[in-house]
């Protein structure tokens, strides 16, 4: 996966300037793929000289001038292409999970803030990406509504299915993380026993 391909995602169903790609991207703690805008500009120009993409001088909202980027024909049979294709999974880096391998070298209150944490960040993605895939199957997200312009009627709900089922397994990772989380909590809480006296 790759923030190249993200952003010729994204493109596919709306042409965007920099500043907004970029704002999508930073904000992007409901989707599945965030970047800062750094990156952003940087795969813009990469996927401008690769002829992915084409840049469109417009009057801005505001008064100056932007640039709004469009896919090519070649941009289209990139990201189509790239649909197709399995990828291998990432390596897996899980910092939390390395975090409690290493519990036991500490006294269980010690880690027990940490696990907490981890557990409302999980909760708070519940919650998102509940929001989110909702709104997915109501077809209310701009960027659905953007691609639903150049689809046929018919096929709208499959598409917005499609889209949920994707928040529907973020959910399901999210909740089984969460209970993962307590039940980490509830081993903490047990102490070892006292070592016997010499």
């Amino acid at each position: 996966m790759s923030l190249k391909h993200a952003l010729l995602g994204i493109l596919h169903a709306q042409p965007m300037n920099g500043y907004r790609l970029a704002r999508f991207f930073a904000g992007a703690q409901s989707w599945v793929w965030s970047a800062p805008q750094s990156q952003v500009y940087g795969v813009l120009r990469t996927l401008s000289d690769e002829g992915l993409i084409v840049g469109e001088e417009q009057a801005g909202a505001a008064g100056p001038r932007t640039t709004v980027y469009s896919l090519t024909a070649t941009g289209q049979h990139e990201l189509r292409e790239w649909i197709a294709t399995p990828h291998p999974a990432p390596p897996l880096r899980d910092p939390f999970a390395l975090q409690a391998l290493l519990f036991d070298l500490v006294d269980p209150d010690e880690a027990v803030p940490a696990v907490r944490a981890y557990l409302a960040d999980q909760e708070r993605l519940v919650t998102e990406w509940t929001e989110h895939r909702d709104a997915l199957l109501r077809m209310d997200t701009p960027l659905l509504r953007a691609r639903l312009e150049t689809r046929d009627a018919a096929e709208h709900e499959r598409i917005a299915r499609l889209k949920a089922n994707v928040f529907d397994g973020q959910l399901e990772v999210a909740r089984a993380r969460a209970a993962w989380a307590r039940r980490t909590l509830e081993l903490l809480a047990e102490r070892a026993p006292a070592r016997p006296s010499t």
